[in-house]
């Protein structure tokens, strides 16, 4: 007599079971690794559309966007958005909270401006300062954000940041989904943490340890340049 050979419910439920384990323990690092992915592909994306901003910026005027023909707070942001398309302005004075970063003085205590939706590289509260001198939405859903310093306050001059994904989607991390470029004295744009910039101190601002309140302020560089960074983001 012959008889078919198969599996048991027990054996399919213990198989099953066995499967499900594995996926729970693995699916986190893959929707992670896949995010990630998405990011550093966001960060190129957001690099390339600063700098064309910028170049059709001194097409126009005829000389180049630096801190030397712009030096004061509020030259630099109405002159750089022209060059876009159909941007959401969030202006200089109480933006849309949804999808601008909040210029609210004192959140929590801190001083200075602070958006507590918005952390440091390693999760800590974030000092929004330098955020600060005017912000526009793209059709993308990339956040703009300028520091327009004054040529008297330092080496900084002028700054562009840019949550590449927009304020409603997570991680909202310095170094992660929100990054630095600084445009230096001869007009190139650079990103934050590379030679000559302001921020290169890795130990204070692109660091899993560091306390700083713009901790991740030197990491687009980084981002950019090692192949690792994106494998090795704090939690």
């Amino acid at each position: 007599m012959n008889y078919k050979q198969g599996f048991t419910l027990a054996e399919v439920l213990i198989t099953l079971g066995i499967i499900g384990v594995v996926a729970a323990m693995t699916l986190p690092t893959l929707v992670m690794n896949n995010r990630n992915r998405e990011l550093e592909t966001g960060l190129k994306v957001a690099y390339s559309t600063i700098e064309q901003g910028l170049r059709k910026m001194q097409a126009e005027n005829g000389y180049p966007p630096t801190a030397e023909y712009y030096p004061k707070t509020g030259d630099f942001y109405p002159e750089y958005k022209k060059q876009f398309n159909k941007i959401y302005d969030c202006g200089f004075e109480n933006p849309n909270e949804d999808i601008c970063m909040s210029r609210a003085n004192n959140q929590g205590g801190q001083n200075g401006y602070v958006d507590l939706t918005y952390k440091t590289f390693n999760g800590k509260t974030l000092g929004t300062d330098g955020f600060d001198d005017g912000q526009f939405v793209l059709p993308n859903g990339m956040l703009i954000l300028i520091e327009n310093q004054s040529l008297g306050m330092g080496t900084y001059g002028l700054g562009i940041s840019v949550d590449i994904n927009g304020k409603k989607k997570s991680p909202n991390r310095y170094g992660q989904d929100l990054f630095t470029f600084q445009i230096m004295p001869d007009g190139k744009l650079l990103p934050m943490g590379a030679p000559g910039t302001a921020y290169t101190d890795e130990a204070t601002y692109c660091s899993a340890t560091s306390s700083n309140k713009i901790n991740g302020a030197g990491c687009t560089y980084k981002a950019l340049t090692e192949k690792d960074y994106w494998k090795n983001l704090p939690k």
